[in-house]
């Protein structure tokens, strides 16, 4: 099970502290857009990538391409998630793809003409992690379930934000650690655990990568 320092430095399920999981989605999320050793803020590559193409979706597409390598590289991932793993018992290469992922998404919801600098536009980023299983997830606890609702509201609503970050959080958490059962169980077998954990983490940020693409519809102003 996940874990959280408390306050007298021991470990304890995330579940059994209040507002653990959503705190620690916001860490990622912080960190993703606004930037973080040798990782630039997401606005700074969403620009770069613009300025080398001229065009939104063309920089969108470059943009994707190059995190999913990065999320293949293994060590570059693990270098990212290292800090993370100071907060909570993450393996540090899960933290680094969660990081790498919802950069990504950051850099399409700002070249879409999203502020990410607003909390119902980082919550909607988060929400695009957990992907196709969103809507069940949050249907489920009665919570809105579309990413482009909850970036486009007209208020900001903390309640309903720490619910929404709470669940996706743990939902993150248990898809991304779910899934690597069947990469850890690779490892057994020395030639193809390397690969398959590479593999894996390109694949799983190419899918995020799609279902943001499907879900926060451009918004930027036309001339």
């Amino acid at each position: 099970m996940a874990t959280s320092d408390n306050a007298f430095g021991g470990l304890v399920p995330l579940g059994k502290v209040p507002n653990a999981a959503g705190n620690l989605l916001r860490r990622v999320l912080g960190m993703a857009i606004e930037g973080y050793g040798a990782l630039p803020p997401a606005k700074e590559s969403a620009a770069n990538q613009l300025r080398k193409h001229q065009d939104a979706e063309a920089a969108i597409d470059s943009l994707i391409n190059l995190h999913v390598t990065m999320a293949g590289a293994q060590g570059f991932v693990t270098n990212i998630g290292g800090v993370l793993t100071t907060l909570v018992a993450m393996p540090a290469n899960i933290a680094g793809v969660a990081v790498l992922q919802a950069r990504l998404v950051a850099t399409i919801a700002h070249l879409r003409g999203y502020d990410i600098d607003d909390p119902r536009v980082r919550t909607a980023v988060a929400m695009c992690l957990v992907g196709d299983d969103l809507e069940k997830s949050l249907g489920e606890a009665g919570l809105p379930s579309s990413p482009l609702v909850v970036a486009t509201a007209p208020v900001f609503d903390s309640g309903l934000d720490q619910k929404i970050s709470d669940r996706v959080a743990a939902d993150l958490l248990a898809r991304i650690t779910g899934k690597r059962v069947v990469v850890a169980m690779t490892k057994r077998v020395p030639v193809l655990g390397g690969g398959v954990g590479a593999a894996f983490d390109g694949w799983d940020t190419l899918t995020v990568a799609r279902y943001a693409k499907s879900q926060l519809v451009d918004r930027r102003r036309r001339s």
